[in-house]
């Protein structure tokens, strides 16, 4: 039986390479093309989704500012932060972009609530939060019914940088890691364990691995 999604994983790379990527691989898809997830960690970068406004970004500094196609406001991204991109054909699951979205959080909540963290969600603020701090972001882009970009969850890079931007368009939003919170297991044990937990909610029957489909410049 073909597998109906394969998991790349990458190292450390940067967002504009992994961003085109998405986009062409969603541009180029058909109704037989298989759902992948890409896992990954990026150099620092603040990406500043369709709906954001720069005065959301305090004080870049030395961090580029990308401008996205993905939902949502100013966000970061960086080393000791665990992303998943989810290339996911939505009317073959059956999802429209609100269940997918609550999909993606109720598998981050799954996977806090293993490890003894409450996770809980917020009125018309996408991710997942634990005591009111964020702890893992949301943005999506949806095409002809294909969903790219995903979801971040921190876990114990330098939380210094959302200093600098009101995260999601909140002043003064706090944000957390799993380390803080008391989640002392290895990081690709945790990372391994959120993909095992959105594929199953997803419905996938048949998970592979693959190697990477392009190189980042």
């Amino acid at each position: 039986m073909a597998a109906d999604l394969i998991v790349r994983r990458f190292a450390r790379v940067p967002y504009e390479p992994v961003w085109r990527a998405m986009d062409r691989f969603t541009a180029e898809r058909d109704d037989t093309t298989t759902d992948e997830f890409w896992a990954l960690e990026h150099d620092p970068v603040f990406t500043l989704g369709r709906a954001g406004r720069r005065e959301h970004v305090l004080a870049a500094g030395d961090i580029p500012v990308v401008a996205v196609d993905r939902g949502g406001q100013v966000t970061y991204h960086g080393p000791g932060q665990f992303v998943l991109y989810t290339l996911v054909d939505l009317r073959r699951r059956d999802l429209g972009v609100r269940g997918f979205v609550a999909t993606l959080e109720a598998a981050i909540i799954d996977l806090l609530a293993a490890h003894g963290v409450e996770g809980a969600l917020r009125d018309g603020a996408p991710g997942v939060y634990v005591a009111g701090r964020k702890i893992a972001a949301l943005g999506l882009r949806v095409r002809r019914g294909a969903a790219y970009h995903g979801l971040a969850l921190n876990i114990d890079g330098d939380l210094e940088p959302f200093a600098r931007i009101d995260p999601c368009g909140y002043p003064g939003l706090e944000v957390t890691r799993t380390r803080d919170e008391g989640i002392d297991i290895d990081r690709a044990s945790l990372e391994e364990e959120l993909i095992d937990r959105l594929a199953q909610r997803l419905g996938y029957r048949s998970v592979v691995t693959g190697g990477a489909t392009w190189e980042p410049a």
